[in-house]
């Protein structure tokens, strides 16, 4: 990224700020240059672009701090006392060459201590500007499938995110970019700010689907073509490298999960804001970007919520006690991950047990169905967990993308359900069984259809002493030896 940002400036090196142009902290770490570039959330402490490194200067507070949050690539120079950030930065600069700062951030004192320099000055911030466009495999994707349409407009972000192959992280549980698209013959045109102004101007038919573009660009167009967008289904079904990068966005997700494992394991007294905060740090020390979405860690009774999203500082994790964690992470392919697991502080009783292995039958079934749609899979999944004092409350699984949920596929009862799971499509399989008197459990895998058959991309394993195997059949147990168990 930051080379092409440099060559785009024009510059050498750049200096980017974590302050707003009333030259105070950002309050929105999403409108935070330096935590966007460098991914560190403390209060100060600015970074340098060179054409080689990231350097992140950071004084004694946050040396922790940004060891643990500072991304992939970044350089953390910790300062100590008496060490000043600007006369550091200043080592590293050859003043032959030119240092970008955005005038806009700096005051006039701090840019006359760089006098002797060759400085340009920006006049807006080109992080939070600049959209980072990665190469192979997702830049690929559009490009690897026909598209034949009308010139089209698309307003629908997660569509302009995949058909520009552009991600943009400045914002936390979202890769996607914040802009419009027109694409004719000619290929593609990145609209930003300018997109009722180009509306307006527009005099030949545009292709638009109604449910995606809002009622106020609608009236701009002055030839519409209705036509719902060919897009939805194109990016349900990913490419063979959109795949692999999955692969290795949950190799590292596991890895987070497995990390919180032991974290609870090994400690006493955990809250669930405890666990959240730490799940963060650990999908952060394994190279996310982001979260796909807020962690939901929910112990007991909180666990029968199916989307609690307290995280309470007040609920203790003690020995027997049943927490539900749902996660996932953005990593370099913008795409989300997610994945449900439970686990218990010592040893379970027999109904966390029952209720425990009962959901793991219906995943196993689910999983290993030769069912064609999410529609019959639903089904085949509330047979097994319809009917008892614990209740099924939502649809087995969603698709996966550059949306954490996006459709097709589905796997619940509405109509987009009865599409076909095609080969390369990605979703989830998440049974659940909910009593708000006692506990709930759900248990997800994000998974991929592949050769006719389901595969798993989650390889994070289940719980044995949460296991009764006397209730699963014998094909039951020889399909769980294709898990690991913990």
């Amino acid at each position: 990224m930051h080379n092409s940002l440099l060559e785009k400036l024009q510059i050498d090196y750049l200096l980017v700020n974590s302050t707003n142009e009333y030259l105070v902290e950002y309050s929105l770490l999403s409108e935070n240059a330096r935590y966007t570039l460098t991914g560190f959330s403390g209060s100060t402490g600015d970074a340098l672009v060179t054409k080689d490194k990231i350097y992140l200067f950071v004084d004694g507070r946050y040396h922790t701090q940004a060891d643990m949050e500072a991304k992939e690539g970044v350089t953390v120079v910790k300062l100590q006392l008496g060490q000043r950030q600007d006369e550091e930065i200043r080592k590293l600069i050859e003043s032959d060459k030119t240092l970008g700062i955005v005038s806009k951030k700096v005051s006039q004192a701090r840019l006359e201590g760089f006098n002797g320099f060759r400085i340009k000055l920006l006049d807006s911030d080109p992080i939070n500007d600049f959209t980072e466009k990665h190469d192979a495999p997702l830049t690929q994707a559009f490009a690897q499938k026909e598209f034949k349409t009308k010139p089209a407009f698309f307003s629908n972000l997660e569509e302009v995110s995949y058909l520009t192959g552009l991600r943009d992280f400045s914002q936390d549980c979202s890769s996607k970019i914040w802009a419009k698209l027109f694409v004719d013959e000619n290929g593609q045109r990145l609209l930003r700010d300018d997109a009722e102004e180009f509306l307006k101007n527009y005099d030949g038919e545009l292709l638009v689907d109604k449910s995606s573009i809002n009622a106020y660009d609608y009236a701009l167009i002055k030839n519409p073509v209705h036509r719902p967008s060919p897009v939805r289904l194109m990016k349900s079904v990913k490419t063979d490298e959109e795949i692999e990068a999955y692969k290795d966005a949950f190799a590292r997700t596991d890895k987070a999960v497995m990390a919180i494992r032991e974290y609870i394991e090994e400690n006493e007294n955990l809250s669930e804001y405890d666990i959240s905060k730490r799940l963060r740090e650990e999908f952060i020390r394994y190279g996310a970007k982001s979260l796909s979405f807020n962690s939901i860690v929910a112990i007991n009774e909180n666990s029968a919520l199916a989307h609690y999203a307290k995280n309470s500082k007040e609920v203790i994790l003690k020995e027997g006690s049943l927490v539900l964690i749902d996660c996932g992470a953005y990593y370099e392919s913008g795409l989300a991950t997610d994945i449900t697991r439970v686990f218990v502080k010592g040893e379970p009783n027999e109904l966390q047990k029952r209720v425990y292995t009962t959901v793991l039958k219906a995943f196993l079934n689910a999983f290993n169905s030769d069912l064609k749609t999410g529609f019959e899979i639903d089904a085949l999944a509330h047979k097994i967990l319809d009917g008892g004092d614990f209740k099924f409350i939502h649809g087995l699984g969603h698709g996966i993308g550059i949306n954490v949920h996006e459709a097709p596929p589905a796997l619940n009862q509405s109509e987009i359900a009865h599409t076909e799971i095609l080969d390369n499509m990605t979703f989830t399989i998440e049974p659940g069984l909910y009593n708000p008197e006692y506990f709930g459990v759900r248990l997800e895998n994000s998974c991929y259809k592949k050769g006719g058959k389901i595969h798993s991309f989650v390889k994070m394993g289940y719980e044995g002493k949460l296991i009764d195997y006397s209730l699963l059949t014998a094909q039951e147990k020889e399909w769980l030896k294709e898990f690991t168990i913990l």
